[in-house]
């Protein structure tokens, strides 16, 4: 395998993944659907950071740990099935009291907040512990024999970034477009309730899985 078709493989094969509905794109359009672009964004950024920390780290080999420790895997696998159910949940116990009329300035601004979405999204992310698995099962099969393995891993990393990145663009935009139909009350009620209930699904998800 040349770098070049090693290259378009992880394209292809990762283009297709990330094509593929799930949490990560719940939670981005739940985001962005009521009118919190920064945030929204945030999230995006948030998860491509986490991917970036996963390829990093499984270039350097250290997320070889998660597939050869139990303790280790156990450990993040409990803590992000636990982040992911409270998130879950969360959002739909939010929904039972969300009020009839828009919230105040000061708490679309809060939602609106580009920090917080980052740090969702960068949590959701790294306490996923089958993220760094995946990687240490995907990037070898695509490293060509006598490259340098940190820096084509590296490189593969990146081009998952700027692919999720690019369709995560699209789903803020599509959550644009439909805002003022999703921002309405009853609305936003479905939407947390639905994104509320995939997420903590995942966690149950998560939870319930072997190493």
């Amino acid at each position: 395998m040349t770098a070049l078709s090693g290259l378009w493989s992880f394209v292809l094969v990762v283009g297709l993944l990330t094509l593929t509905p799930g949490m990560d794109t719940a939670l981005i359009l739940r985001t962005a659907a009521v009118g919190a672009p920064r945030r929204a964004w945030g999230v995006v950024l948030g998860i491509q950071s986490g991917t970036l920390c996963w390829g990093v780290l499984t270039s350097a080999g250290v997320t070889a740990l998660l597939t050869a420790s139990h303790l280790a895997y156990e450990v993040l696998r409990w803590a992000g099935a636990c982040y992911l159910i409270w998130m879950g949940l969360s959002m739909v116990w939010a929904s039972r009291k969300r009020p009839s009329v828009d919230a105040s300035d000061e708490l679309v601004a809060e939602r609106n907040d580009f920090l917080t979405g980052w740090r969702r999204g960068a949590l959701t992310n790294l306490l996923n512990p089958k993220v760094g698995v995946f990687y240490v099962a995907l990037l070898p099969q695509f490293i060509p024999a006598g490259a340098p393995t940190f820096a084509f891993g590296v490189l593969l990393a990146c081009v998952h970034i700027l692919l999720g990145t690019a369709w995560s663009a699209v789903l803020v935009a599509l959550a644009h477009r439909l805002r003022r139909v999703l921002r309405r009350p009853a609305a936003r009620r479905v939407l947390d309730r639905v994104t509320g209930t995939v997420i903590a699904a995942f966690g149950i998800r998560l939870a319930a899985s072997s190493h």
